[in-house]
């Protein structure tokens, strides 16, 4: 078996820019949502804005797939497709929007606590640096 090779990790300032961006989603999300909800979040919006670290539980079949299955929740490219979907059908529950809304909050979240997109590697290894004890 041979070992993989050591990831690369966003380092300086480029990392403080990309942790200073996923603050400024974060924040632009929270407004979306109170602009678009009129409110406060509910129940289910807590249990929306966590639901993508059930991503967390594909780990239990391997660092690859888990990998795989966390980068998929955790990129913006699904919650903004959702929004699209969302503006181009006028959807008329209402719900797609705060859903997507609260998916990129989530992911601004992690990101400026320094969760990154993950490496096959570890579920330490991020695009943002090793996350957990002794990094």
């Amino acid at each position: 078996m041979t070992d993989a090779p050591s990831p690369a990790f966003a380092s300086g300032a480029p990392k403080r820019l990309l942790r200073l961006e996923a603050l400024v989603v974060l924040v632009a999300a929270i407004g979306f949502y109170w602009f678009h909800a009129g409110g406060l979040i509910g129940w289910w919006g807590f249990l929306i804005f966590f639901a993508p670290d059930l991503s967390i539980a594909a780990y239990a079949v391997g660092p690859k797939f888990g990998a795989g299955v966390y980068n998929a929740a955790h990129t913006y490219l699904a919650p903004v497709a959702l929004a699209a979907i969302a503006a181009l059908t006028r959807e008329p529950t209402g719900w797609l929007l705060p859903c997507a809304i609260l998916w990129v909050g989530h992911i601004g979240m992690d990101r400026t606590l320094g969760f990154g997109l993950k490496y096959s590697t570890s579920f330490a290894d991020t695009h943002l640096g090793r996350i957990g004890r002794g990094s």
